[in-house]
């Protein structure tokens, strides 16, 4: 089975007319919702139907979405609670330096002398930059900026990530 990424997680319905209130796990909200797109549906880990895409639009913190040969609410309230995913083939080539989530999770992480720190287990994006957290053995988790002067390599063929470890980083 190909790999498939999530884009969005159906949480309500919209009016009567089938539109769904989608919380959106995707940088390409633009490109994921376009009229014409075809959105999988899982629910409870199993895929349950290939949706196309007949509208899009924002609506406070939400992606307002509806499909075709859903006309009404009745037709969609039993998506709640859906993930919505594309596969692999449908991810944008992004630009140098930028990678995806699941490209990061998961890498190991060194500093300049090879020294093992930890494992990155989460991305957030709090503000300006990215902070990838970093699980270590016995220690608590580091917390480090995705900036130049910090993250010096990402080799994601080795799962691989080389860091400068800046005084006060460690603290």
């Amino acid at each position: 089975m190909k790999k498939m990424y999530n884009v969005g997680k159906i949480v309500n319905t919209q009016g009567i007319k089938g539109e769904v209130r989608v919380i959106s796990k995707t940088d390409f909200p633009e490109e994921r919702y376009k009229k014409g797109s075809i959105l999988t549906l899982f629910q409870d880990g199993k895929k349950v139907i290939d949706l196309t895409v007949t509208s899009h639009r924002k609506h406070k913190n939400f992606d307002i979405l509806s499909f075709e040969n859903h006309p009404n609410i009745n037709d969609v309230e039993k998506y709640r609670d859906g993930i919505l995913k594309v596969g692999e083939e449908k991810l944008t080539e992004l630009p140098e330096n930028e990678y995806y989530l699941h490209q990061i999770v998961g890498l190991t992480v060194q500093d300049e002398e090879n020294n093992t720190i930890g494992k990155i287990s989460e991305v957030m994006s709090p503000g300006a930059n990215d902070v990838w957290v970093i699980e270590r053995p016995k220690k608590k988790d580091l917390l480090i900026p995705y900036i130049e002067e910090i993250v010096l390599k990402v080799d994601l063929e080795n799962q691989l990530v080389t860091i400068h470890m800046m005084e006060g980083l460690d603290d």
